[in-house]
């Protein structure tokens, strides 16, 4: 017999609020991919700011429409979110050309964490507003701050959503097999996360299972020396989430569900996933460890850079010594 589905609070007025979402995380995933070029360089400054401004954008429009429930002028309400869309298709425009001026286009730096923070702070926030979004929508906005706030954090759209984007940069990233291993199971462990809270004890326990069981191997892995050395340290870092989300299962599990516990686990599973998404970007930038899951196709960009005697890298073999300026 198969485990129902979670709750998805989606009744006839959400509809088209559901149709935007879906629609959102279409968008992130597109801008993500344009963000690691498959050649394996890190991307242009002007890149990343007109990406971050239109999530920024997509961010705001969430905030209008959540506007929506908690606003008794619908009037109101309606015209901050036609100004939301206004601002999502002129500022990230405008945005770029201040950007291409400022900073002459040269690529980001491919060991640093400001911008993989930056696109994963504001993937993370959108996605978490999301969920909270539907929380609101599914009692039309009737409900205290804090019980919206845990529903929305371990809600199918906040934990899906960031799992679809999580998916996306493990298929493309060139890791290394007990590297994309260990992040595999933080996937699944999104996937499974809103049955936990929709089924606190049986949920909460498997949960507590599954993520104390992967915190045995992988610190059993560790002191085995079964592990590469670029390797360690990353997994310690996911052995502390995986402990860290056992814990927020087994709390869930002990007080049958109480919004507390299930606020802390939203909050535990936003972090850990926020985490992974700054690290597998950054990653992307880091040169060849493994081979990626899914091998991407030039677009036609690249395609003609190379035509045009452009110097290219062979696909994710570049160090990041390595990487060309753009003005040259």
């Amino acid at each position: 017999m198969f485990l129902p589905l979670p709750a998805l609070v989606l009744t006839a007025s959400l509809v088209p609020f559901a149709v935007i979402a879906v629609s959102m995380i279409g968008v992130t995933i597109f801008l993500i991919w344009k963000v690691l070029p498959v050649d394996g360089h890190p991307p242009l400054v002007t890149q990343m700011v007109i990406t971050i401004s239109v999530l920024i954008g997509g961010t705001l429009l969430l905030l209008s429409l959540l506007f929506v429930f908690l606003n008794s002028d619908g009037t109101e309400a309606w015209t901050f979110v036609l100004l939301a869309f206004n601002f999502m298709m002129m500022f990230p425009a405008g945005i770029w050309f201040v950007s291409l001026i400022l900073f002459r286009d040269h690529r980001i730096d491919a060991r640093g964490w400001f911008w993989p923070v930056m696109v994963a702070l504001v993937v993370t926030g959108s996605e978490a507003l999301m969920g909270v979004l539907f929380a609101y929508g599914a009692v039309g906005g009737s409900t205290a701050t804090v019980p919206a706030l845990a529903v929305g954090l371990s809600s199918v759209w906040f934990f899906w959503s960031m799992a679809a984007v999580m998916v996306a940069l493990l298929l493309w990233a060139p890791l290394g097999r007990v590297e994309r291993w260990a992040l595999l199971t933080l996937n699944v462990a999104a996937i499974l996360g809103p049955w936990v809270t929709t089924y606190p004890t049986v949920g909460g326990i498997a949960m507590a299972v599954l993520m104390g069981a992967s915190f045995v191997a992988l610190v059993r892995a560790l002191l085995r020396g079964h592990v590469a050395a670029d390797e360690g340290r990353l997994l310690v870092g996911i052995s502390a989430a995986f402990l860290l989300m056992a814990l927020a299962g087994f709390s869930i599990a002990a007080t049958s569900g109480s919004v507390p516990a299930v606020l802390a686990f939203g909050t535990v599973m936003g972090v850990v996933m926020g985490v992974e998404v700054a690290y597998l970007i950054r990653r992307y930038y880091q040169g060849k460890m493994g081979r990626p899951w899914f091998t991407r196709a030039p677009d036609e960009s690249e395609v003609g850079a190379e035509r045009a005697g452009g110097v290219r890298a062979p696909a994710l073999e570049t160090r990041p010594a390595e990487f060309p300026s753009a003005d040259r």
